[in-house]
């Protein structure tokens, strides 16, 4: 794919929690078969808005500023914002306490799955892996940011 590692960023402990966000947002057979079928080690839709934002702030300022240290470039950054902005504000008209289910009917769903996506295939391809993987669990995301 011609891409770079993912730890080759300063910030990679992040940008892999940003990625493992997004990887979970875009799919929908992994909100089915994971999310909506309550399986353990996934967590839900708010704990992956949170994966998103928590560290970067994202809900707060432009994926920009991480530029050169989360994102690689403004196109990353670009696509970023956008993704974090269309689950925010779902998460705000729903409450964060919503179920899955009222995350996955929201009119704004598949806009933001779309958004996620676009992000998610940039960021993976970039980090020279295959974005149509399934997300790996969260167990498996906190072995990867344990290891340097």
């Amino acid at each position: 794919m011609g891409g770079m590692p993912l730890n080759d960023m300063p910030w990679w402990r992040w940008r892999s929690n940003v990625r493992s966000a997004l990887h979970m947002l875009s799919d929908p057979v992994f909100h089915h078969e994971c999310w909506l079928a309550g399986r353990e080690g996934y967590g839900d839709v708010t704990d992956a808005v949170y994966r998103l934002v928590e560290d970067t702030w994202l809900d707060n300022w432009s994926a920009e500023k991480y530029v050169g240290t989360i994102f690689r470039d403004s196109a990353e950054a670009a696509l970023v914002d956008v993704a974090a902005l269309r689950v925010l504000r779902i998460m705000h008209q729903i409450g964060a306490d919503a179920p899955v289910s009222a995350y996955l009917e929201h009119p704004g769903w598949q806009e933001a799955v779309m958004a996620a996506r676009e992000a998610h295939v940039m960021l993976a391809t970039n980090d020279a892996e295959d974005p149509d993987t399934p997300p790996r669990s969260l167990d498996v995301l906190r072995i990867m940011t344990r290891s340097a």
